[in-house]
């Protein structure tokens, strides 16, 4: 049996459209690249997590939150809990940069390895596991701050 968690994230895309990921290591999942994010707090609403997570995250608090991109939910295994995960993908848009501050220990805690900015022609050609799959998709029709998005519910995802 999978315990129920609602999660938040955002796609932090640059001018150019990139988009802000980090590599992480799953004892069930393996290695794959997620955007900042991750479990919301008791009586958080799924922005309120998101922007949280993000200035957890990365150290960047100046960034707005823009519409959600998408609705997933998937399975893996967080600190030996096996877990279904429902979460709202949110767009920002922002400068290109580095994360700020000491976050050594809240990334050893999610088990994040390292973070990186990638194209979208990178992100299209990436050889390992992206979460959500379907994220270079989403993206490459959301490039323009102010452009119009239609949230997509992708439902549940395997693999």
């Amino acid at each position: 049996m999978r315990i129920p968690r609602q999660a938040a994230r955002v796609a932090v895309l640059d001018p150019a459209g990139a988009v802000y990921m980090f590599r992480y290591d799953n004892e069930e999942a393996g290695i794959h690249w997620a955007m900042p994010g991750g479990g919301m707090d008791p009586g958080e609403t799924p922005e309120q997590a998101a922007l949280r997570e993000l200035r957890e995250e990365t150290g960047w608090a100046d960034l707005d939150l823009g519409p959600l991109l998408c609705l997933w939910e998937h399975d893996f295994t967080r600190v030996g809990v096996k877990v279904r995960q429902h979460e709202h993908i949110f767009l920002a848009y922002g400068p290109r940069r580095d994360p700020v501050g000491d976050l050594a220990e809240s990334h050893a805690a999610d088990r994040i390895q390292r973070g990186r900015w990638w194209s979208p022609d990178e992100l299209a050609a990436a050889t390992e596991a992206l979460w959500p799959p379907q994220l270079p998709a989403l993206l490459a029709t959301v490039r323009a701050e102010g452009a119009p998005v239609t949230p997509v519910d992708l439902g549940y995802v395997t693999g």
